[in-house]
């Protein structure tokens, strides 16, 4: 929160290929660092992941919008590149990569530190790539702004623009209710140290994701329903499906063995959170595709660093108190999150069309 925004927001002043070139070297920075078994070393290594993450959710989208809209193409063509990436990128490539680490430890034995070199490999063949084939582009280039004007400039256009206002709350509201059922789901599944195929569970979940962002290509595709319209619907299966384990809690009696394999409960719930993890493969592209609608050129990486701010408290709050409330409480709170981005996309949606 503290690091990321500050330097993700200089994307747009120094140029986001640049922006792009500092995430793989942070990176890959941040990946050595797990070779140490100091602390002091492994904490600078976080800050670096955060840089790093900060980086990787802001300056690529931020890049390739504006290359795309400087190349004069299709607005079309950009809803389908951003579902294809979830779908290959998030989906297909995250199963892929998880499945190559559980080889590098597992079959080769080559230690818990080895998928962050296996990374590291990775983000310089990345970082080459962009190196040789990327063209550079600013966001506005032709004032010399400081950082802190323009973060003021950011905060005057959320400000101003209750779509850009709306937009930022909607996604801080999904991704924390995301973030939150990343650290959930696994103690909500073996409540009794059931034992359970973790990696398996996770697979599917990947699956489901790809599902959603395949039918969110489709979806944006068509000229009705409009995004803003169709993602109302999605914030509510996505509310329901995260009420699944307190509605199983009520109706079906808890297992008190230790140790069994996944109980019925458990193979309820994790329908449920497939479901949810199909609305979040929809959930991306739409939310990249509303991005490039309503969030100005010349500040893009900024508001979006702006963005997270909300949503990485939130993240740290909860994770302070995950023990100061039951499982169910924070699965209703995630729900109620998730409603209120219905609502308020339901309002975005009233104003879309206004200038």
């Amino acid at each position: 929160m503290l690091f990321g925004t500050i330097v993700g927001s200089l994307a747009d002043k120094q140029g986001r290929r640049r922006a792009c070139v500092t995430y793989c070297i942070t990176y890959i920075l941040s990946c050595i660092t797990k070779h140490s078994p100091q602390y002091k070393i492994l904490m600078v290594g976080r800050v670096l992941g955060g840089i790093a993450t900060s980086l990787l959710f802001s300056a690529f989208e931020s890049w390739l919008v504006a290359e795309h809209n400087k190349r004069g193409f299709e607005q079309q063509w950009l809803s389908l590149t951003f579902s294809k990436a979830i779908f290959l990128g998030n989906g297909l490539v995250a199963i892929l990569a998880g499945l190559f680490g559980n080889v590098l430890v597992d079959s080769l034995s080559l230690g818990p530190v080895a998928p962050f070199d296996a990374a590291a490999i990775f983000l310089a063949i990345g970082m080459a790539i962009i190196l040789s084939s990327w063209t550079e582009n600013f966001g506005d280039p032709s004032e010399n702004k400081d950082l802190l004007t323009q973060f003021r400039g950011a905060a005057v256009a959320i400000a101003s623009d209750e779509k850009i206002a709306l937009l930022g709350a909607i996604q801080s509201l999904f991704e924390g209710s995301m973030y939150t059922f990343v650290f959930l789901w696994t103690p909500a599944l073996s409540p009794n140290d059931e034992e359970i195929p973790h990696g398996f569970i996770f697979a599917t979940f990947m699956l489901a994701s790809m599902l959603g962002s395949s039918l969110a290509s489709r979806l944006m595709a068509r000229s009705s329903p409009r995004v803003e319209s169709y993602m109302q619907i999605v914030f509510v299966i996505s509310s329901a499906s995260l009420m699944l384990p307190i509605i199983t809690n009520f109706l079906v009696a808890p297992s008190k063995v230790k140790g069994e394999s996944i109980s019925f409960a458990g193979c309820l719930q994790v329908l449920g959170f497939c479901t949810f993890e199909a609305c979040v493969g929809i959930f991306w592209p739409s939310i990249m595709k509303m991005r490039s609608q309503y969030i100005p050129e010349e500040a893009r990486s900024t508001i979006m660093n702006f963005f997270r701010i909300p949503l990485n408290i939130f993240v740290c709050i909860v994770l302070y108190n995950v023990d100061a409330f039951p499982i169910t409480v924070m699965f209703g709170m995630c729900s109620i999150f998730l409603l209120v981005a219905s609502i308020l996309q339901r309002r975005l949606m009233a104003i879309s069309d206004k200038p």
